[in-house]
């Protein structure tokens, strides 16, 4: 009876305290251009019905979608804060990102300008071109404040022709939007500028959701139809992994992307919406650019409504640390490249050099000795775009969880299809955790009611392989443990070759080198467990000779190395600090491997394996 009553009562919350949210005044900002070409944006915020007591003002330390800190108020300056009447309001700084203010009258008016001189997913970009905006880069909030509505108005300078590209929902006029809770509000990045749009509908899904491309480039407008052609082709295709498209709130999906000069590239995926940015032209890298519109697209799914628990809701004010990193970013990894194969964006060749890069990572890396994939996804607040002036072990203790992931993914749906003769696959994994944890929904936009833990995952994989010993045993071996699959004969079932790059070849570690006054330097780490680690060599270190042969140049140390053969010793002398030092380096054979079609290695591919090969890289069917 207690348990039913208490349930009445949680039932009776969910839907008084939206209803509550929403009677109270917006929270209102208007965002302004009068210095853009100074990388300036001004901004003026309203509060009103604000509650006796201290009000607490804050700008975000990180942002979503970003696992490290970014201390965004660094940027902020010229803060005034009002009352009501227009009162100076006394203000104390409790911390750099925090501002207290007291004596108001139950509204509080703030107003500070922002510098913003950097176009990615993270940061904010202005100048005379255009406003690049990522809300937690940009705009103070209020706690206490979490579940009220938003207005936004954009103003845009004098003359510029400029409109708003974003997945907030529209307001009263063109330049005025709104966001349902600072959840949403902070997930809602803003292109504003004279951008080109390009806009199709899926009309034979529910709903015929709308997708618009907002893109600010300085290309043709025949570039940008074959750029929004391939998305097409990507977005019809990712569909047929989850069966359906998310419910887009106000049944619309944006990519927002800036290919520009003085871009910086990046992918950051939201709600409903992408940022994707680059250096580079739709001209010299629509492969590639495509290639990330792919992955970012996947997230709409997995991630921002397939979420973590750990990750939900998304912590502004500290770093957002996960262990499943792996699934969330690394499993993305995977789909970006096979969804574009899939989708006839890309060939087989583009999909097996992806592979191949992927094993050779994480079957050679020293750190997949040190850490398993959800440790090293427990290490993404260090290192995404963290930055630091004291040098890490990284090189030699990490592996990007957007590799390991995406190596795991691989390992898991050839094995999946292996034992069940290719009836049960990875997409019918990732299904499995859309219908239970993804498209429940949750309480408002930008909320997600049902986050996966690690054993949520593990139970997902017993009910789709129907084995509980097998899903176990993945997990503990190959996820929070530091095995590998056995990638050679999973892949051979799609005719497929897993073979030496280079066999006979010597290898002496692949650590790198500069030339310096005539003479190689190590730079960089040398890697774990390899002959140069083994021999004493390390950063900075100056090669003087290898094999009894004095060197000039890193082409020297490399010309020595191939000469040899595996198995063989070579002295090697180096300086270190001005130390002479003398080694021996135990060569072994070159471990890096290529995957090819077995046509291209002259081998026959069986109708099983072109069976299974299609199976797998044929676009599912509904």
């Amino acid at each position: 009876m207690a348990t039913r009553a208490r349930a009445s009562v949680l039932l009776l919350l969910a839907l008084v305290l939206p209803a509550l949210a929403a009677a109270q005044a917006p929270v209102e900002y208007r965002l302004s251009f009068k210095e853009a070409e100074h990388r300036l944006m001004d901004v003026e915020v309203s509060f009103r019905d604000v509650p006796p007591g201290a009000f607490e003002l804050r700008m975000s330390r990180s942002s979503p979608g970003r696992y490290s800190l970014h201390e965004f108020a660094k940027n902020v300056f010229d803060v005034r804060v009002t009352s009501g009447t227009g009162a100076p309001l006394a203000t104390t700084r409790p911390s750099p990102h925090e501002w207290s203010v007291t004596g108001h009258n139950g509204v509080v008016r703030v107003s500070y300008r922002v510098f913003g001189d950097r176009v990615d997913g993270t940061y904010l970009g202005i100048d005379s071109t255009h406003a690049h905006i990522n809300m937690p880069a940009a705009l103070m909030w209020a706690r206490g404040f979490e579940m009220r509505p938003a207005t936004l108005h954009f103003e845009a300078p004098a003359g510029a022709g400029w409109r708003v590209g974003t997945q907030l929902f529209p307001g009263v006029d063109p330049f005025t939007f709104t966001a349902p809770n600072l959840q949403y509000l902070m997930d809602s990045p803003t292109e504003f500028s004279a951008f080109s749009l390009r806009t199709f509908t899926i009309a034979d899904a529910p709903g015929s959701p709308r997708i618009r491309l907002a893109v600010h480039h300085m290309g043709t407008d025949t570039e940008l139809d074959a750029f929004a052609a391939d998305a097409e082709r990507i977005v019809r295709e990712a569909r047929q992994v989850w069966g359906e498209y998310p419910a887009f709130e106000g049944n619309t999906y944006t990519f927002i992307a800036d290919f520009l000069p003085w871009a910086s590239g990046d992918g950051m995926e939201h709600r409903n919406s992408t940022i994707l940015t680059s250096s580079n032209s739709l001209r010299a890298s629509r492969a590639d650019l495509v290639d990330t519109l792919a992955h970012e697209f996947f997230h709409a799914w997995n991630v921002e409504r397939i979420r973590p628990r750990a990750l939900e809701p998304f912590d502004l004010e500290n770093a957002n640390m996960s262990g499943e990193l792996w699934l969330a970013e690394g499993f993305t990894s995977y789909y970006g490249p096979l969804i574009s194969l899939r989708a006839g964006v890309t060939r087989i060749a583009d999909f097996t050099n992806e592979l191949t890069f992927l094993v050779n990572r994480v079957q050679n890396s020293p750190g997949r000795r040190i850490r398993s994939a959800e440790e090293m996804s427990r290490l993404a607040p260090f290192v995404d775009a963290a930055t630091a002036t004291d040098r890490t072990a990284f090189d030699n203790t990490y592996i990007s969880y957007y590799t390991w992931g995406a190596a795991i993914a691989l390992g898991l749906d050839l094995s999946l299809r292996d034992r069940s003769d290719g009836k049960v696959t990875l997409d019918d994994f990732m299904r499995r955790l859309w219908q239970t944890h993804g498209k429940p929904g949750g309480k408002a936009p930008g909320y997600v009611d049902r986050p996966y833990t690690m054993a949520d995952l593990k139970s997902a994989l017993t009910a789709v392989s129907g084995d509980a010993a097998f899903a176990d045993e993945f997990f503990a071996r190959y996820i929070q443990g530091r095995d590998v699959v056995s990638y050679e004969r999973l892949l051979a079932r799609a005719g497929l070759v897993l073979r030496r790059t280079s066999p006979g070849q010597a290898f002496a570690g692949g650590f790198r080198m500069q030339d310096v006054q005539g003479r190689p330097r190590v730079v960089g780490s040398v890697p774990f467990g390899t002959p140069a680690y083994d021999a004493g060599l390390d950063r900075d270190d100056v090669i003087l000779a290898v094999g009894g042969r004095d060197v000039s140049g890193a082409v020297d140390v490399d010309r020595a190395i191939r000469e040899a053969r595996p198995g063989q010793q070579l002295p090697i002398v180096f300086e270190r600090r001005g130390v002479r030092v003398n080694g021996i380096l135990r060569l072994v054979e070159d471990p890096n491997v290529e995957i090819v079609t077995a046509e291209n290695a002259g081998q026959p591919v069986s109708p099983e394996q072109r069976r299974f090969r299609d199976g797998w890289l044929g676009s599912p069917k509904p």
